[in-house]
C-alpha cells in the first residue's frame, strides 16, 4: 500500500468506537421526559430483566448472555458512544478513506451491514451515491436511520435484519461494508462465517468486502482493565474488562450512573478478538480471494478517554470470484440468446502475457452483470472453441440468434475473427454484429484507405511496406506513425511506433517484426497531431441507427516527451504512463462535426457494416479530418470507447447492449417465440 494512503489511515476517523450491541441486564423501572431513562425503563419491562444491580464480580464472562447483542442498540448506546459515532467529521473522514479504498462511483450498489443508525450510509448519500441500502438488527437504531433520511431527503433503505440470514437475492450488490467493529459479537466462530457467506452469496461476481475490525492482536496486550469517564454533566460510565477463557474474546463490563439518581444501568458484553491472519483466515474459508489488508487506523476522539475495542483498527479488504446465480422466473417468450466469446483456456497473442487474466474475466463477468438487468431475454454463453462447432448444431433449434462477442477470433486468432460469423452462416443461425466479408476488408487497413480515396473521404498520406522490402522512399516527410497492416487491438503500435528521423524508422519496423514476431506488410502513416477522435454507431443506416457523441482523447495527463498516441500501452498496460488517457466529449466545430458523421454513415454502409462500428479519426494541423481505422466489430466492454461515448448520451452500459441487440432484432426481424418445441431449461 502506498505511503500517502497509509498515512491518511494513520491520521483518518480512526475515532469510531465499536458499535457495541450492549445488553442491559439489570435496568431500574421508571417512567421519565428522559430518552435514555425512557428506553431503558421500556427494554427492562419488555425483557423482565432483574432490577437489582450486581456487586463486585469475579468472573465477567459468566454474565454475558450468549444474545447480549440484541437489546444494547439503544439511545444509551449513542450516549456513550457519541464521541465517535455522533461525529460527523469522523464520519466523513472515514467515508473519504473507505471510498479511496474501494473505488466507489455513485451508481455502485453497496450495503451497508451493520449499520447502525446509518451514519456512513447518510454521509454517502450526501455526496450522490444513489444505491445505498442498510442492514441492522437495531430497532432503535434503525427507526433513527429512516428518521434522519427522511429529514434529509435522501433515497436510502434502511431495514432491520439478522446478518446470518441477509434478506436480499444473490448478486445484488457491488460492494458491501462491516465498519466500526460491528463485527464478532457472536459467541462462536460459526456465527461469524454464516455472516461473511452470506455476504459472499448476496455480493456481485468481483464484488468487494471491506471489513472494519479492531486490531485483536494488540488489544490482547494493551486492553484497559479498568476505566471510567463523563460522558456529559450527568452521566458517567465505569468500566472492567478481562479475557475470556479461551483468550478469544475481550469482555467488558459497563456500568452507567447519573450523577443524582445512581445506577442507570449494569450491562456485560462480548466481541472476538480477530488477528490480521486469522480473519484473513475466515474470509478464505468463507470463500473469498485478494485479501489485502490496507493498514491500520489510530482513534483519536475529542474526549480521548478509554476507546475500548476502537483504540486499533485494522482494514481489510476481500474480493468475490464465483460464478453468476442462475436467474430463475423466467418465461417461454423471452428470446433465447448465445453470447460467443473469446476461449479463456487458450493462449491470445495480443493479450501483455498471452492469457486470459483476471482484468479479462473481470471484463466477462461485467458484461453478464449487464446482460442479466435487461427483460425479455435468456442469456447463455459459449467460449470453449474446442467444442463451439457440436454446441451451435445442437443449440439451432434452441436459439433465436446469437450474439456475437467474439473479437478475439476463433482461437483466439484475430485472423479468424471473420471464421465465427462464417460458422454461424453455415448452420444457418442468425446473429449480431457485421459477416464475415466486412470483417475481412476492415481488418486490412490499406484495403479500407483504398475505399475511402474511392468514396472521396480523406485518409492520412502512407506507405505499404511489404514484408521483403529493405529500401524505403518516402513521399512525405516526418514524423511518421508505423503500425501492422493486419491486426486488431493496437497490436503493434506503441511509442517506439513514432519515428522523427531514418534511424528510428527503420527500428520501429524491425521492433515490430521482431518483438511481435510479425513478417506480413506494415503500413507507415504521417503522424497526425490534431484531435484523436472516435465515432460510435449503433444500428442500421439509413433507416434506423443512432450516432453516439464523437470522443476525443485527452493527453494532457501525457508526458510531453512522449507521443500523443493512444495504442498498445493505453489498452493494455496499467503501468504505463499511456493508461491515464482518457476520452472526453469531442469540442469540434459543427461543420468538421457533420462532415465526419456523414462520411462515418456512408462507409458504414460501403463496407458492409451490420448493427454496431465504431470509426476512427485524427484532425491534421489545419483541422481536417481524416480516416484512421474502421472497427465493425468494435470492443464490447464496460470501459471501452463504445462504452464512454454511450455513457456521454446517458445511456448505461446494460443499456448499450440492449440498444444493440434490439438493432439486430429489427434487422432480422426476430420475434420472441411464445412456444417452443425444444426450450432451454
Amino acid at each position: 500500500m502506498n505511503q500517502q494512503l497509509m498515512s491518511k489511515i494513520d491520521k483518518a476517523t480512526s475515532n469510531e468506537k465499536s458499535e457495541k450491541i450492549i445488553t442491559n441486564d439489570n435496568p431500574p423501572q421508571w417512567t421519565a421526559k428522559d430518552p435514555i431513562k425512557r428506553d431503558i425503563a421500556g427494554q427492562g419491562e419488555k425483557n423482565g430483566f432483574q432490577k437489582r444491580i450486581l456487586g463486585p464480580v469475579s468472573n465477567l464472562e459468566e454474565h454475558v448472555r450468549p444474545d447480549w447483542w440484541r437489546n444494547i442498540f439503544n439511545a444509551l448506546y449513542l450516549k456513550t458512544d457519541a464521541d465517535v459515532v455522533d461525529d460527523q467529521n469522523i464520519t466523513s473522514r472515514e467515508v473519504d478513506l473507505f471510498s479511496e479504498i474501494l473505488k466507489f462511483s455513485s451508481d455502485n450498489k453497496i450495503l451497508d451491514l451493520c449499520c447502525g443508525q446509518g451514519r456512513h450510509s447518510l454521509e454517502m448519500a450526501r455526496r450522490g451515491f444513489n444505491n445505498i441500502k442498510g442492514l441492522d438488527h437495531s430497532h432503535y437504531l434503525i427507526q433513527k436511520a429512516k428518521a434522519r433520511a427522511k429529514k434529509e431527503y435522501l433515497n436510502i433503505k434502511f431495514k432491520e435484519g439478522d446478518a446470518r440470514k441477509l434478506p436480499y437475492a444473490p448478486d445484488a450488490f457491488d460492494a458491501v461494508m462491516i465498519l466500526g467493529n460491528s463485527f464478532g459479537y457472536f459467541e462462536t466462530i460459526k456465527d461469524d462465517l454464516l455472516v461473511l457467506k452470506e455476504i459472499f452469496r448476496v455480493l456481485k461476481p468481483w464484488g468487494k468486502l471491506l471489513v472494519d475490525i479492531s486490531d485483536g492482536e494488540y488489544l490482547k496486550e494493551n486492553f484497559q482493565t479498568r476505566s471510567w469517564e463523563w460522558l456529559d454533566k450527568r452521566y458517567f460510565v465505569c468500566r472492567e474488562r478481562s479475557l475470556s477463557l479461551d483468550k478469544q474474546r475481550l469482555i467488558t463490563r459497563e456500568i452507567i450512573a447519573h450523577a443524582e439518581k445512581g445506577v442507570v444501568v449494569d450491562q456485560f458484553y462480548a466481541e472476538r478478538l480477530y488477528s490480521q491472519k486469522s480473519i484473513s483466515e475466515l474470509l478464505t474459508k468463507a470463500g473469498f480471494d485478494e485479501i489485502t489488508i490496507h493498514g491500520k487506523m489510530l482513534t483519536n476522539s475529542q474526549k480521548n478517554q478509554d476507546l475500548g475495542m476502537m483504540e486499533k483498527r485494522i482494514i481489510i479488504t476481500a474480493v468475490v470470484r464465483k460464478e453468476w446465480a442462475a436467474v430463475k422466473g423466467r418465461k417461454e417468450e423471452e428470446k433465447n440468446v448465445a453470447v460467443i466469446l473469446g476461449d479463456p483456456s487458450k493462449p491470445d497473442i495480443l493479450k501483455p502475457l498471452c492469457v486470459f487474466d483476471d482484468d479479462d474475466i473481470h471484463t466477462v463477468d461485467q458484461m453478464k452483470n449487464a446482460l442479466r438487468e435487461l427483460n425479455g431475454y435468456r442469456f447463455f454463453y459459449l467460449n470453449n472453441h474446442d467444442s463451439l462447432v457440436s454446441d451451435l448444431i445442437k443449440l439451432k433449434p434452441k436459439i433465436d440468434f446469437v450474439f456475437n462477442l467474439c473479437d478475439e477470433g476463433y482461437n483466439n486468432d484475430a485472423n479468424k475473427e471473420l471464421h465465427v460469423p462464417s460458422l454461424l452462416e453455415m448452420f444457418a443461425i442468425p446473429y449480431s454484429g457485421s459477416g464475415p466479408q466486412c470483417l475481412a476488408f476492415c481488418y486490412d487497413k490499406s484495403l479500407v484507405r483504398g475505399i475511402a480515396n474511392e468514396m472521396e473521404i480523406p485518409v492520412p498520406r502512407a506507405i505499404f511496406v511489404k514484408s521483403e522490402d529493405t529500401s524505403f522512399e518516402f513521399p512525405f516527410g516526418f514524423p511518421v506513425l508505423i503500425k501492422p497492416n493486419f491486426g486488431d487491438s493496437s497490436f503493434g503500435i506503441t511509442q517506439k511506433s513514432v519515428a522523427n528521423n531514418i534511424e528510428e524508422f527503420v527500428n520501429a519496423i524491425s521492433e515490430i517484426r521482431e518483438k511481435f514476431g510479425y513478417e506480413k506488410p506494415i503500413l507507415v502513416e504521417e503522424l497526425l497531431v490534431g484531435k484523436d477522435l472516435s465515432v460510435g454507431i449503433i444500428g442500421n443506416p439509413p433507416e434506423s441507427y443512432i450516432v453516439l457523441p464523437i470522443t476525443e482523447e485527452d493527453y494532457s495527463a501525457l508526458p510531453s516527451e512522449l507521443p500523443q498516441i493512444c495504442g498498445y500501452e493505453a489498452k493494455w498496460l496499467p503501468e504505463s504512463p499511456y493508461w491515464n488517457i482518457k476520452s472526453i466529449p469531442a469540442q469540434l466545430p459543427e461543420e468538421t462535426k457533420k462532415l465526419i458523421v456523414e462520411w462515418c454513415l456512408k462507409l458504414f454502409e460501403r463496407l458492409g457494416c451490420k448493427d454496431y462500428c465504431r470509426l476512427d479519426w485524427r484532425l491534421d494541423a489545419e483541422g481536417n479530418p481524416k480516416l484512421l481505422e474502421v472497427n465493425p466489430n468494435p470492443g464490447w466492454c464496460w470501459d471501452g470507447h463504445l462504452a464512454k461515448m454511450a455513457k456521454i448520451d446517458g445511456i448505461s452500459y446494460a443499456e448499450m447492449l440492449q440498444v444493440i441487440l434490439r438493432a439486430t432484432e429489427k434487422r432480422l426481424g426476430i420475434q420472441a417465440s411464445k412456444k417452443r418445441e425444444n426450450p432451454i431449461v
